[in-house]
């Protein structure tokens, strides 16, 4: 099969007109400044002959499983068995990550708290010149406050001049950190992009839907990790919108009801990214409709294991 290499503009498949989040001037900069996303072409380059799933294989207990071999494994897409062309157990892949911090109103009794484990979190899984991340903050409006970086303290600083107070955007937050940020980093199977969001899910002022926050991430390859604010010990519907989020991604949605238990959470996420395996496989037959194709990843004969993986990918349209 002949390889090829697929442009395509994903406003194309993305907002309505109607429903397009305010204006972006050209290349936001850190510091707090607004994100405002438009009709300015982003483009992301994909590999259409080969697909490729990264996912966590724990037991029922929780504890990861690394011992595994491609053997171990069978992949369906749309429930059509498909050959496995690579596997690797990827403990190495330089990070990418978004950190999307709530800064509502809602948050406000905590934040501080949740401040100072975010930038645990950063340093603690962040590697020197190795791993990058960036920080988002929402409310009323998305602001990227720092940019793709390698320096830990740059992004802590940046987190510690957040301050709480407006509505809640998280799905033009997520939106804008995979399409603008996490998809432009490429090549993409160089790179694991993971995007961490704090919040309690109660989204109130987004211009884009769930959906659309949920086919970008996907889009772009990420895998979401959820941490709720909520510590009512009521499951609410913003809680079900982060379960959503993480399951439909392959990621993980954390639930600290004490605010002591959200350091806690970090360092599962953590753990989590230093523990997943890779798949590469050919998609037969091929499809270039630009339709969402489900996935299923397996383990032979072992029901005691637990696979974690994104439920499928949007296939390029030509």
């Amino acid at each position: 099969m002949k390889r090829c290499i697929v442009w395509f503009a994903l406003l194309a498949a993305a907002l309505p007109a109607a429903q397009q989040p305010r204006s972006r001037p050209g290349q936001p900069q850190a510091g707090s400044q607004p994100v405002q996303l438009d009709d300015e072409k982003t483009r992301i380059i994909l590999d259409v002959t080969r697909v490729n799933i990264l996912f966590t294989v724990t037991d029922r207990k929780g504890r990861f499983i690394t011992n595994l071999t491609k053997d171990d494994f069978e992949i369906y897409e749309d429930k059509r068995p498909q050959k496995i062309l690579e596997f690797t157990a990827e403990s190495d892949l330089p990070l990418r990550i978004a950190l999307l911090l709530d800064t509502s109103n809602s948050v406000r009794p905590r934040f501080r708290f949740i401040q100072e484990a975010a930038i645990e979190f950063l340093n603690s899984v962040m590697r020197p010149r190795y791993d990058k991340a960036l920080v988002v903050s929402f409310d009323t409006n998305v602001e990227l406050v720092a940019d793709m970086s390698d320096d830990p303290e740059r992004l802590a600083a940046s987190i510690r001049e957040l301050r709480p107070g407006g509505g809640t955007s998280m799905y033009d937050a997520i939106y804008f950190a995979c399409r603008d940020k996490l998809a432009q980093e490429q090549p993409r199977h160089k790179f694991r992009r993971a995007l961490v969001v704090l919040s309690d899910g109660d989204d109130n002022q987004s211009r884009a839907t769930r959906e659309q926050a949920l086919e970008m991430a996907q889009k772009a390859d990420v895998v979401i990790y959820t941490i709720s604010t909520n510590i009512t010990r009521m499951d609410t519907d913003g809680d079900k919108v982060l379960r959503y989020l993480a399951s439909q991604t392959g990621g993980l949605a954390l639930f600290p009801f004490k605010i002591e238990d959200l350091a806690q959470s970090f360092e599962n996420i953590a753990n989590e990214l230093r523990h997943q395996y890779n798949i590469f496989y050919r998609p037969e037959p091929l499809r270039t409709d630009g339709r969402y194709q489900s996935v299923d990843v397996r383990i032979k004969g072992r029901r005691d294991l637990v696979v974690r993986a994104r439920k499928g990918y949007y296939a390029p349209r030509l």
